[in-house]
């Protein structure tokens, strides 16, 4: 080669390096510590639901998301979009050929990490439901910085704080409550350390049972133990509806005389939660503002 075609060649290495492409390096907050990564990717996958709802809330919309969400109301704004498998189970050919700049896992897809990684860079935006609302506020925050959306991520976390705020007030002095899951004819409780803790800590709301463990899958319980515990309030999450099956609802499950003989049965203090926005879309912002307000809504609403 001759030496200007040399010259050429170094040229176009010190132009790449220069280049905005490789002076856009981002460092965000992930599930798993700080990654470095390009800022501003135009193609995304996302195989977490409340990355979805965040995303869509911040005016950023996936180019690839799982078949289904499970959450209508993201289904109805991603209709079109390209299916890249399921969420615990991507399609990776779907995913080669969508050949996204970027693949964000989390929850229930946290585990193919790795996997995805065989396709694009990918990062792990799992939300853990012990420390919900903190881990909701750096995913938003990390969202906004890595799209160029820090206005809007800072307006939406001003509403969910303003949200957090009026159902603290709302639930403020109003008794005792008891988390519990209905799956079918099943029931579960959960305690103040538990995945749905967030609602005693950062709400205020006493526990009924403040003993109740740490379990993932809640403490398999009976409806003995609901009339022995005596909520002031029962907090109700359909697990059967959250994920689109058929069987016994929880309106139906509950109702039963040994709940019927406790303060809430009493007074109807009874509050059905969004079923999909508290157990599939957890931490997104469009679904916590939706739970935040049937709160403050329903223990407002009681004499």
């Amino acid at each position: 080669m001759n030496r200007m075609g040399w010259f050429g060649r170094l040229a176009a290495v010190a132009a790449l390096c220069l280049s905005p492409l490789a002076a856009t390096a981002a460092e965000i907050a992930t599930a798993l510590g700080p990654v470095s990564i390009k800022d501003g990717p135009k193609s995304v996958a996302v195989y977490d639901v409340a990355a979805i709802d965040t995303l869509l809330y911040l005016g950023v919309r996936p180019t690839g998301t799982p078949k289904k969400l499970f959450v209508p109301d993201l289904e109805a704004k991603l209709k079109g979009t390209a299916s890249v498998g399921i969420l615990q189970e991507p399609d990776l050919e779907a995913l080669s050929a969508l050949a996204p700049d970027l693949i964000i896992v989390g929850g229930r897809s946290s585990h193919q990490l790795a996997t995805v990684r065989q396709v694009a860079p990918a990062i792990d935006m799992t939300i853990d439901g012990k420390d919900l609302l903190a881990d909701a506020r750096r995913r938003l925050s990390a969202y906004g910085d890595l799209f160029g959306r820090r206005a809007e991520a800072k307006a939406a976390q001003e509403r969910i704080d303003n949200a957090v705020e009026a159902a603290r007030k709302a639930v403020a002095g109003r008794g005792r409550a008891l988390i519990v899951m209905t799956n079918g004819p099943k029931l579960s409780a959960y305690g103040a350390t538990s995945r749905f803790g967030w609602l005693h800590s950062e709400l205020g709301i006493p526990p009924a049972v403040p003993e109740l463990g740490a379990a993932l899958h809640g403490e398999v319980v009976s409806f003995e133990f609901i009339r022995k515990a005596n909520p002031d309030w029962l907090i109700v999450l359909d697990r059967t509806a959250a994920i689109g099956e058929t069987g016994a609802s929880a309106r139906a499950t509950l109702s039963n005389d040994l709940v019927a003989q406790t303060v809430a049965g009493r007074t109807g203090q009874i509050v059905h939660l969004p079923p999909a926005d508290f157990y599939i879309a957890a931490g997104g912002v469009s679904a916590t503002l939706r739970v935040l307000a049937r709160i403050e809504e329903q223990f407002r609403a009681a004499p």
